[in-house]
């Protein structure tokens, strides 16, 4: 019978998977085995080797390390917000407290600068605010026309969209500026048809797609409001 066993032991394939299942099963196997585990060495890329214990501890340490990382970028990005927040209500009581729509728009751009920003514009679409002539405003106008190809190909379905923009997509929406490397897009509205605002930068990695528009969103909701003050809507 004990020949038949070791047969049957020595026909058994001990790859990987047949081992971890084994050991899953037996879970007191490194108890009643300790002496061979502190024994037992596994490769080191530094060391040559080192103990199975020393391993797993070593593992341990790099495995805290990591979330310590982790947890330090999640407050430094929980500060960064808190600070951003901080300044978006700043914003909206300074524009709100405008003597004009001109002061409400310098204001609206010495904020962007504040942050580092090449600068903020706004654009309104012409079919759905009164800015035609003698309007002093209507270098603020943008036909929903001309714009649709870009809404199209940039945004899709969505009301925002961070990245860069091609030569012809600067030259319709920011004629005057230079050197701009990547914008923060929004449309304006709960529906995107009023307009849109534009934050942009000479870098062009610091508007990129993936990163949170929640500030955008509350942005967007009470610009409208405020232009109203100074824009009849059509």
């Amino acid at each position: 019978m004990k020949r038949f066993e070791e047969q049957i032991t020595a026909d058994i394939e001990l790859d990987d998977p047949t081992i971890v299942d084994y050991l899953q099963q037996n879970p007191d196997f490194f108890i009643r085995n300790a002496r061979l585990v502190e024994q037992m060495r596994v490769p080191h890329p530094v060391r040559g080797s080192v103990s199975l214990v020393e391993w797993h501890l070593a593992r341990q340490r790099s495995h805290i390390s990591r979330l310590e990382e982790e947890i330090t970028l999640l407050m430094e990005q929980a500060s960064a917000n808190e600070k951003l927040f901080s300044s978006l209500l700043h914003l909206q009581t300074d524009l709100a407290t405008a003597s004009s729509l001109q002061d409400m728009l310098s204001r609206l751009q010495q904020w962007a600068r504040g942050l580092g920003l090449a600068g903020a514009n706004i654009r309104l679409f012409t079919d759905r605010w009164n800015i035609g002539a003698p309007s002093d405003f209507t270098h603020l106008g943008l036909t929903r026309s001309s714009f649709e190809s870009l809404r199209i190909q940039r945004l899709g379905s969505r009301h925002h969209y961070l990245g860069g923009l091609n030569g012809s997509e600067l030259l319709l929406l920011l004629p005057e500026a230079k050197q701009v490397g990547s914008v923060a897009l929004s449309l304006l509205g709960e529906q995107g048809d009023l307009g849109l605002v534009i934050f942009s930068s000479r870098d062009a990695q610091r508007y990129q797609q993936g990163m949170g528009t929640a500030m955008l969103d509350q942005l967007t909701r009470s610009l409208p409001e405020l232009l109203e003050r100074w824009i009849e809507r059509v």
